[in-house]
């Protein structure tokens, strides 16, 4: 069955020019950004226990307490989960690798893209763990230079040809902001050649923004010359194929940590280690007595055969709770796909293989999110090409890229060495360059072994005396 939702999109699709805003509106109520904020919410360790509240029955009502004991101790388990996938996977910069006799267009590209991508790459991993996906936008600046940026996902409705989520027909952007002191939605609608902006007018409805002028525009100018780059300038970098967030598969474990450490921290606050019973109390009332206690160090009671203080000490299950945390904190390492450093089951110098295991849910994790960008960073690879065909009028194309995760783990060093050494000449030295655990930068390490055998080279060139010239005879 279709959707309202489909039929709406396929409208949109099939009519490049919007003149209805209740189109807009619908796609706005209908974008739903809970669990977009509540991953980023967490990574920021604004977990749920902040908004506890404690409450007791007054009178049959349920009533807060501001009295009692609440302490509300959130733990960053999520950030931490998220950190270690991002710095393993892209922690070190990705390799961008052009096919043969193409170096200059290699060189380009990464002049382009410059030391930038790498730090934008890791917010963009970051962020799409938090919130499920999220969203780089390309563009020509004012000084036609190729530049891009993160959007947020929360910000962005795509819309594509077909549910299959291939090719992507128009992209819109919402965000505030505000006009004549008011708060007001301001949409950009992108369309594979122009792009639309539409502001809230006072009655909520969504009208051409008047401080465009084109509007409709293209999607940039070079040479005073307007382009549509024939694609929505936008690329997706989604977590995982379903867009859901890391926080999804752990969440609630996290809030159970959260709940049982802060109860524990409330009953070290509350439970007195010993509980007085009163027989025979000669005071008014419990307030009196505690203060006889707290001021006299003593108090009186009555003189009857059955008077007197009797004490209860009490205890608090603290190893039962500490083997629940245990098993709460294992739980969220393996349900998290994360590396738990503090297991000593490896001893002091563990070997390769050990490692790997050791990371072997990581990697699983991060290798899902390695398939959907390698897909993204060709897109924008594509994007980039389109630039430098434009601007030096060439031909290059970007599917002749190979892009290369080099990923980032604790390795026995000494191992990996050996195994570099005993691969030459069974593959290439590129290769062995890429994957040495020695090597940050490929292209530098590169350049450095070209000059190191320019440098020996010449160690054997023959030295020509002075006044001797080629040819001359004694």
């Amino acid at each position: 069955m279709i959707t309202y939702n489909e039929l709406l999109k396929q409208k949109l699709i099939s009519e490049s020019n919007i003149n209805d805003s209740g189109i807009i509106k619908d796609l706005i109520d209908e974008h739903d950004t809970t669990k977009m904020l509540e991953g980023q919410r967490y990574y920021y360790n604004e977990n749920d226990i902040l908004d506890r509240k404690q409450f007791y029955y007054k009178n049959g009502v349920k009533t807060e307490d501001d009295t009692k004991a609440n302490n509300k101790i959130p733990h960053n388990w999520h950030k931490l989960l998220v950190d270690q996938k991002v710095a393993y996977l892209v922690g070190k910069p990705v390799v961008l690798q052009a096919g043969e006799n193409q170096k200059e267009y290699e060189d380009r590209l990464n002049l382009i893209l410059g030391e930038e991508w790498d730090d934008t790459l890791n917010e963009l991993a970051k962020n799409s763990s938090n919130k499920g996906t999220e969203w780089l936008h390309v563009y020509i600046n004012e000084e036609g230079l190729f530049k891009f940026i993160i959007i947020p996902a929360e910000e962005v409705i795509p819309i594509y040809d077909t549910s299959l989520q291939e090719n992507l027909e128009v992209v819109l952007r919402y965000y505030l902001v505000e006009v004549n002191g008011k708060e007001r939605i301001r949409v950009e609608w992108w369309t594979r050649e122009t792009v639309t902006f539409y502001i809230q007018d006072n009655s909520g409805d969504f009208v051409l923004d008047d401080t465009e002028n084109p509007n409709p525009d293209h999607h940039f100018y070079y040479n005073d010359i307007g382009y549509g780059w024939t694609k929505v300038p936008f690329i997706e970098f989604p977590n995982n194929e379903e867009r859901l967030s890391d926080l999804k598969f752990y969440k609630e474990l996290i809030d159970s940590y959260d709940l049982n450490i802060s109860d524990l921290a409330n009953n070290l606050e509350e439970v007195q280690e010993i509980i007085m019973v009163l027989k025979g109390y000669e005071g008014e009332s419990l307030a009196e007595f505690k203060e006889n206690i707290r001021y006299y160090k003593a108090l009186t009671v009555d003189s009857g055969e059955n008077s007197g203080i009797d004490k209860v000490e009490l205890s608090i299950p603290v190893e039962a709770k500490k083997e629940m945390l245990d098993r709460l904190e294992e739980n969220i390492f393996l349900f998290g796909q994360g590396v738990n450093m503090k297991t000593d089951r490896f001893g002091n110098s563990p070997s390769g293989v050990a490692l790997k295991f050791l990371y072997s849910s990581l990697d699983l994790k991060a290798s899902i999110m390695e398939r959907k960008f390698r897909k993204s960073i060709k897109r924008l690879l594509w994007f980039a090409t389109e630039y430098i065909n434009i601007i030096d009028k060439k031909d290059y194309d970007s599917t002749t890229i190979q892009v290369t995760f080099r990923k980032t783990m604790i390795t026995n060093d000494k191992e990996d060495v050996e195994i570099a050494r005993d691969s030459k000449g069974i593959i290439s030295d590129e290769t062995i360059i890429a994957n040495h655990p020695w090597v940050e930068d490929v292209a530098v390490e590169k350049e450095r072994l070209e000059k190191q055998e320019e440098t020996e080279l010449d160690k054997f060139t023959p030295y020509k005396g002075l006044g001797e010239e080629d040819g001359e005879d004694e």
